[in-house]
């Protein structure tokens, strides 16, 4: 067991509650299969308007799409650039928005069901009962990161947390990033805990102050030792104080 005093623990998503591989395998494939037929059932929707003039901006594309065009002809327009920008791994705000509208969906209809490890909704609950406030910090929106929570294998685990950062308030690879939260969550750096599987990202939490574990989930990348963080397979070998 890893002994940790601290007030408040900030987790990463992906390799750390929840394996990469759902993320890659199930939800960004389910909007690439889900995306002509929600662009065609919703394309009057004012959200859905929303993001295609945000992926015009993000693209850089005037007068796009051509509203003179039938519309089916513009949801193929819309839908050839989403798949260009996720081929291209382009995190831009538009198709975040629209890749979150389609989560959505799939979600409210029970057709996706966020992966949580095990050990995550029992170590999440005892940390709560001992009063530590519990945080997300992950590259997913904010709005992602709501749905996947509210709808996951183990239930609604909404109510565990206290707040909820994505990459709008800086790379999580930079230190004033980890300085930010410090300051919104009003907390002296030490007393927080970041756990996540990016190295990187450890190290700039770390040089914020912060107390940091590495998150070694079956699947994630293999980290070159020597370990400059501790590592943990599981938050059950975890003793929060």
């Amino acid at each position: 067991m890893i002994p940790i005093q601290c007030d408040c623990i900030l987790l990463d998503i992906e390799g750390t509650t929840s394996s990469i591989s759902f993320v890659y395998d199930k939800m960004f494939p389910f909007v690439r299969e889900n995306l002509h037929h929600f662009l065609t059932a919703n394309w009057n929707d004012e959200e859905l308007t929303q993001a295609v003039k945000q992926i015009a901006s993000d693209a850089k594309l005037s007068d796009w799409p051509d509203r003179s065009l039938p519309p089916a002809e513009q949801q193929n327009a819309v839908a050839a650039e989403v798949i260009r920008q996720m081929d291209s791994d382009i995190k831009a705000t538009g198709l975040k928005m629209l890749q979150g509208q389609i989560w959505k969906s799939g979600f409210d209809s029970g057709e996706l069901q966020a992966h949580i490890y095990e050990d995550v909704k029992p170590a999440i609950e005892s940390w709560k009962s001992l009063g530590k406030d519990i945080s997300i910090y992950s590259s997913g929106s904010v709005q992602a990161q709501l749905l996947f929570f509210g709808h996951t294998i183990q239930g609604d685990l909404l109510s565990h947390f206290s707040a909820h950062y994505d990459t709008k308030i800086g790379s999580k690879k930079e230190v004033g990033s980890y300085d930010f939260i410090a300051n919104q969550m009003g907390v002296d750096p030490e007393k927080i805990l970041f756990i996540s599987d990016i190295v990187a990202e450890l190290e700039a939490a770390a040089a914020a102050g912060f107390q940091v574990l590495l998150s070694l989930r079956p699947g994630n990348a293999k980290v070159s030792e020597p370990l400059d963080q501790m590592a943990i397979g599981s938050f059950a070998e975890i003793a929060v104080s």
